[in-house]
């Protein structure tokens, strides 16, 4: 069983690669410099690509921030809604997660 301690670490750390990853996909933008329409067409797909990696990794770094202020408020660990404890393996898999499993929205 992981402390918080330990999982404040973890989520940290991978707060810190998603920060470069972001800083990554910024610089891979600015550095386009297409000359004619056959490149201009193969950066944007490119483009759409890194957007999409970039929004995703923008909506994990919100939910580790929000996890972060959690281990703060000494709340993490806990679901938002009912305020159960959250199972070990599901905080295994998603560390940054605020919900238990019965008050996971569902897709």
């Amino acid at each position: 069983m992981k402390s918080v301690a330990q999982r404040k670490v973890e989520l940290e750390t991978r707060r810190d690669d998603l920060q470069a990853r972001i800083a990554e996909i910024g610089a891979e933008f600015d550095s386009h410099e297409a000359k004619d329409w056959e490149e201009m067409a193969t950066e944007r797909e490119a483009d759409e690509v890194l957007e999409d990696l970039g929004h995703s990794a923008h909506q994990e770094l919100r939910m580790i921030e929000a996890a972060l202020v959690r281990v703060d408020e000494d709340e993490y660990g806990f679901c938002v809604q009912c305020g159960n404890q959250i199972a070990e393996e599901r905080l295994d898999l998603l560390p940054a997660t605020p919900f238990c499993r019965n008050c996971a929205p569902r897709k």
